[in-house]
């Protein structure tokens, strides 16, 4: 259970509209007490002659006005000392009544809870219109960004469960104006919607209120893009697609080595951080690779971002994979050193076998290169697949030539499904590496423990996909080929490999020196007008380099 989110200092802005009505409640009573006290300490001396402390004038206000009796003051001998007490009297009774409304019945009362009253100000927020993956995840990823946000749930109990939860949560329908009018629409700056069949009308009655709005849709199908782009909705994303593009992007995203003849060769290698891994959680800056002064961490997949290179502070997870760059013999010893962790593949994959051939499947097919051979496993034959049959049956898999293949992509539209896939895949072939989508978050530690390498999960990849669309970021592209490339040092003469890989925002990142026939990939190398350098990177990062510095 998350902690309900009360007030971060007084700005009125932090605070909900219940809490705002508190505080001028609070606000109100304190003033109407503190003026009686005043005004009473004033008639007692100068109207009826008998001197009383602001403590006992205080007093005598609170029994006034608590109806609990008027001690030894009473009776008062002017008119408008009475006058006074008898408004008192009556101020009393109604702040009562107004005690009972605001803050003892609502505490007790069965009748439906108002959700809006929990709401903070709203301006240039996003407004998420049903969400039908797991919401959590979604406005947990919004929330770490600090993102503003409204959530409109047609489910009563989910929306009250959720604001509950400390969410920014309001039962209602986006279809309908006067719901989005309570979720601030008309001063929202994004609207996601994930509304199914619903999803034309509640674009539409947003974009009504808010032309300025920008729109995000999610879809089942890549098919409705078209027609979703006609109604006002600048990005489409149908997350089963999206996925299992971005699989066969991680099967297949080649590594191009150009290493020297001679000596221990300069190379790029994946290391994988196996779900059994001891280095779960640790920061890269802290990690095995970083300790070893003659390896380059040129990049890392991050639950299917690719960080060219990774931040010193990013955490390792049991769905890292680290592209690295040095002596085979440096990389091989990194492998070895900490059990989970396992060396994959410098190139490409050129057999793949994908289970599963619905919208995901057929997209991840689309997706792999030409020179890829691909065989397609699905139980139904109306998607046309090179083998028919149960994918979690070892018949199925070995008609497809599991045992002779490179990498198995799993798309099936079950968690339960995959994960026997996985698992049985796993026992018919040790050295395959296997990718997988599923559903759930939670599923994807069960599918490294089937013997999953590197698993993406739907509710994740969307929820951050929405997170990078509200800064703006481009997410989930196509990845560049990672390139090394030997070029001439004079650009760099005089400066170490420790400070020439010390710039995360250009690209690409001096590996080695090449010098006298031997490679030195020692950070503390300092190189020099004859030699040569080693550069990792990017595709267009490298081309970059070899527009600009290299011909410098």
């Amino acid at each position: 259970m998350r902690e309900f989110r009360t007030i971060e200092g007084l700005h009125p802005d932090n605070l909900t509209r219940r809490q705002r009505l508190l505080v001028v409640y609070a606000l109100g009573l304190s003033t109407v007490i503190l003026s009686f006290v005043v005004l009473y300490y004033w008639g007692m001396r100068t109207l009826e002659d008998r001197p009383r402390s602001i403590f006992q004038a205080f007093n005598t206000v609170i029994e006034t006005m608590t109806t609990t009796g008027y001690g030894a003051d009473s009776p008062w001998t002017t008119p408008l000392m009475n006058m006074f007490v008898a408004g008192m009297q009556v101020t009393g009774i109604v702040i009562g009544f107004v005690t009972l409304r605001v803050l003892v019945i609502p505490l007790f009362e069965r009748s439906p809870l108002n959700l809006d009253d929990r709401l903070t100000a709203k301006h240039e927020h996003v407004v998420v219109a049903e969400y039908q993956r797991d919401t959590e995840v979604l406005l947990d990823e919004l929330e770490e960004l600090d993102v503003d946000y409204v959530l409109i749930e047609s489910d009563d109990d989910e929306a009250i469960r959720l604001s509950d939860d400390g969410y920014q949560a309001i039962n209602g329908d986006p279809e309908v104006r006067s719901d989005l009018h309570r979720a601030s629409i008309e001063t929202a700056s994004l609207l996601i919607t994930d509304a199914g069949d619903s999803t034309a009308s509640v674009v539409l009655t947003a974009l009504e209120e808010n032309e300025e709005l920008r729109v995000i849709s999610f879809t089942a199908s890549t098919r409705r893009k078209a027609a979703l782009a006609e109604i006002g909705v600048d990005r489409s994303v149908a997350p089963h697609a999206l996925i299992g593009q971005r699989l066969a992007e991680k099967a297949t995203t080649p590594v191009s080595v150009d290493a020297p003849t001679d000596g221990d060769p300069v190379s790029i290698r994946e290391i994988l951080v196996r779900h059994d891994s001891p280095l779960h959680g640790v920061r890269v800056r802290d990690s095995p690779v970083a300790r070893r002064p003659d390896l380059t961490l040129v990049a890392g997949w991050f639950d299917g971002e690719l960080r060219l290179p990774p931040s010193p502070d990013d955490r390792l997870t049991p769905n890292t994979v680290l592209v690295v760059a040095g002596p085979e013999s440096a990389i091989d010893a990194v492998s070895a050193e900490v059990a989970g962790v396992r060396r994959l593949r410098g190139s490409a994959h050129s057999r793949i076998v994908i289970a599963g051939l619905g919208e995901g499947g057929t997209v991840a097919r689309e997706t792999l290169p030409a020179d890829v051979s691909v065989t397609t496993i699905d139980e139904s034959p109306a998607s046309d697949p090179d083998v028919v049959g149960d994918v979690t049956e070892p018949e199925t898999l070995r008609a497809a030539a599991i045992d002779e293949a490179s990498a198995l992509v799993v798309t099936v539209d079950d968690d339960a499904t995959a994960l026997l896939t996985v698992a049985m895949a796993r026992s018919l072939a040790e050295d395959l590496e296997i990718l997988v989508r599923v559903t759930d978050t939670e599923k994807a530690s069960a599918a490294f423990r089937a013997g999953a390498d590197y698993v993406l999960s739907v509710q994740q990849v969307s929820a951050r996909l929405v997170a990078a669309e509200v800064h703006g970021e481009q997410v989930m592209d196509p990845v560049s080929q990672i390139r090394l490339v030997r070029a001439d040092a004079a650009s760099f003469t005089g400066r170490s490999l420790a400070e020439l890989r010390g710039d995360p925002e250009r690209g690409w990142t001096v590996v080695a020196v090449a010098r006298d026939g031997a490679v030195r990939t020692d950070e503390n190398a300092t190189v020099r007008t004859d030699d040569e350098v080693f550069v990792a990177g990017s595709d267009d990062a490298i081309q970059e380099f070899e527009r600009t510095i290299d011909r410098s």
